[in-house]
């Protein structure tokens, strides 16, 4: 990963970084202080299954992808990581997925041996990673649910909210920067099955789609009934 300095990752507001999120002042200014920024392409991969797990991650701007080889060779993605995301937190000396590049990203490095030291002189850092390590398994369980007894189209609408939900969209207007493939790999689902439910939902009127790598969500109640199950209409 090509880095820049750390002094450069101080120029960030460092308040709006999530590692930094709910610390005093002084702590904010000594977790910038062993930070440093670096970029990858879209394509690139920034760490791989079994590699040396040395530092956290924060996703400063654009998407990722985490994936996990299974043993019958095909890849389970498992989801992707945007702005404000946390990756490497778990313990453990090797990474136990990869993750690569879905758009240019600009990311926040912090070398793990330097958090687990300012980790003992600043309690409110422990409790933030405690917090980011709970989001981290929270969304591990919204997969499992994905995966589970969900239809397709409740899938697809729990994947949109699940947009909405991460970008803070305000208006309906999610972005969907990765492929239909990767959408079908990460829901189970083919693509063909993908791309006919998003279909089935603009025909309904409760999305619309107005470019390829974006989605407009027209009513995010009836969505979330659908995700919840509550109705169906199979595509």
């Amino acid at each position: 990963m090509q880095l820049q300095t750390a002094a450069h990752a101080a120029s960030f507001d460092v308040a709006s970084l999530a590692m930094c999120r709910g610390l005093e002042s002084q702590a904010a200014s000594h977790l910038a202080a062993i930070s440093s920024t670096g970029k990858k392409a879209a394509g690139e991969t920034l760490f791989a299954e079994g590699d040396d797990a040395d530092c956290v991650y924060e996703v400063v701007k654009g998407t990722l992808r985490v994936c996990k080889l299974l043993p019958d060779g095909r890849l389970q993605i498992m989801g992707f990581p945007g702005s404000g995301h946390l990756l490497g937190l778990a313990a453990g000396g090797n990474h136990a997925y990869t993750a690569e590049a879905v758009t240019d990203v600009t990311l926040c490095r912090y070398p793990r041996a330097s958090v687990d030291r300012l980790v003992d002189k600043v309690p409110s850092l422990a409790r933030r990673l405690w917090t980011a390590t709970s989001d981290e398994l929270r969304f591990a369980q919204q997969q499992l649910v994905l995966l589970g007894r969900k239809t397709a189209t409740e899938k697809v609408a729990s994947f949109l909210l699940l947009l909405a939900e991460q970008q803070k969209s305000l208006d309906g207007t999610v972005f969907v920067s990765m492929s239909r493939t990767d959408i079908g790999d990460y829901l189970g689902l083919t693509i063909e099955t993908v791309s006919r439910t998003l279909s089935k939902l603009k025909r309904d009127g409760l999305i619309a789609l107005p470019v390829p790598d974006q989605v407009k969500l027209l009513d995010v109640e009836r969505l979330s009934e659908l995700a919840e199950g509550e109705s169906e209409s199979e595509a």
